[in-house]
């Protein structure tokens, strides 16, 4: 895999993130599966709904194909200031979620993460490059594309649809 400096990533499948854990993980692991990103945050007041949410999708997809990668971030509200080992205690217990967290990052602004630098980098009309809260999820497809942006508000089951076509349950 060449530096994401020398060469312009092509899709997610081009960058490696750390986990919650602190490990390094390249993202072409998920090749061929159907992806939900989505910016996390343990203290908003849409945490409870999309964490039960991203967790029934996972678990009725989880099998044939979806990946949910979820990535703390802090930057709206402060609604995330735990460590990543409190981030990982509260997930885990409070809400058994058994899909991927990684690292606390950055969405938005000089120090966003590349990924999400390249996830915001669509064309999303109204969206405008920034994330605008927690929450926000990228439909991403097995060849590791963008294919759609929804906004914080938007529910996880609404996505289900699109998915489903990603994953090719119709």
């Amino acid at each position: 895999m060449a530096s994401q400096s020398e060469k312009k990533p092509q899709s997610v499948y081009d960058f490696a993130v750390m986990d919650a854990m602190g490990k390094d993980v390249d993202l072409s692991i998920y090749k061929g599966k159907v992806l939900i990103i989505v910016n996390v945050a343990s203290k908003c007041g849409m945490t409870n709904s999309n964490y039960t949410e991203l967790n029934q999708l996972y678990e009725k997809y989880k099998n044939k194909g979806l990946e949910i990668l979820a990535f703390p971030c802090n930057q709206f509200g402060e609604e995330e200031p735990g460590t990543n080992d409190q981030i990982l205690d509260f997930v885990c217990t409070r809400f058994k979620s058994e899909f991927p967290i990684f690292d606390k990052i950055e969405v938005n602004g000089e120090n966003a993460s590349p990924l999400y630098k390249f996830l915001k980098s669509g064309n999303w009309g109204i969206f405008n490059d920034d994330i605008q809260w927690n929450f926000a999820k990228f439909l991403v497809d097995k060849n590791g594309q963008v294919v759609d942006r929804y906004y914080p508000t938007t529910s996880s089951l609404t996505i289900e649809r699109d998915m489903k076509k990603l994953l090719e349950i119709i």
